[in-house]
């Protein structure tokens, strides 16, 4: 077993949960009584305090940092994660792609700028553009497989069988150090269920429960693994923003506290 999963097995065993907490701060949501030189770090890490005993990992969304020009807060915030938090699992929501080379750098920005566990990368330019991320031995690579979103119809179900299921196969046959982890939407679970018949017990990084009405219930009964883990699944706007006043930390508190507790409901 490698090492990502290693730190994956312990953040579900010593949490008691599967969730994960996105961070997608939006400057038009960021309570106004947070200011100062880093209101994106300070609004993100009270969600994680108040959130933590209630997660497995965090997901920090790249891009609503970097529209900003707050990628060095980005930086903060995984770090932050890492020293308070160190049982959580990190992970950047980037969705790189590209070909050797460049996929070489935006490994190094994942894994070195920010010190993330893993990151999201897409298939879709073919094994060398995956290739750079596996080199980081310790870390996970986590690939895009049914993605959440209705318009990916068009894609990832094309074709017998079909590109999702593809993409799974060949995760399988790149998975020799147990790094990958597989992006597989809530608001898909029959497919969920073929990708799990596929890989065995790779993770999931589940998104599209909460704001995209993904079906939870399915959902765990498609894609538990043989213990009853396998699953990270991500709910942001639905925790984060359960208040936008004073009192957003303790309100992302609860929700995250709820969301676990139906998740565990439908656990064995």
């Amino acid at each position: 077993m490698g090492l990502f999963y290693k730190k994956l097995q312990a953040a579900w065993a010593n949490s008691g949960s599967l969730l994960c907490v996105g961070l997608d701060p939006d400057p038009e949501r960021i309570p106004a009584h947070i200011q100062g030189e880093r209101p994106y770090f300070e609004f993100c890490r009270s969600i994680v305090d108040s959130t933590a005993p209630y997660s497995c990992a965090f997901k920090p969304q790249a891009a609503h940092f970097a529209a900003a020009g707050r990628e060095t807060e980005l930086a903060l915030l995984i770090e932050y994660i890492h020293t308070h938090h160190p049982g959580h699992v990190v992970i950047l929501d980037a969705k790189r792609g590209d070909v050797g080379s460049t996929a070489a750098f935006y490994a190094r920005e994942a894994y070195g700028r920010y010190g993330a566990d893993t990151v999201t990368v897409s298939p879709f330019l073919g094994e060398e553009s995956i290739r750079p991320y596996l080199e980081y031995k310790e870390r996970g690579v986590t690939l895009l497989c049914r993605t959440s979103n209705a318009d990916s119809d068009w894609l990832q179900s094309i074709g017998s069988p079909p590109v999702f299921e593809r993409i799974a196969a060949r995760a399988v046959e790149w998975n020799h150090l147990g790094q990958m982890m597989l992006v597989a939407g809530a608001t898909y679970p029959q497919e969920l269920g073929r990708i799990r018949q596929i890989v065995g017990d790779m993770p999931f990084l589940v998104p599209g429960i909460g704001a995209q009405g993904g079906d939870l219930e399915a959902v765990m009964a498609q894609g538990l693994d043989h213990k009853g883990n396998g699953l990270v699944i991500s709910s942001s706007r639905g925790i984060i923003y359960a208040d936008e006043g004073t009192d957003f930390a303790r309100a992302a508190g609860r929700e995250a506290e709820q969301t676990r507790e139906e998740i565990n409901a439908l656990r064995p």
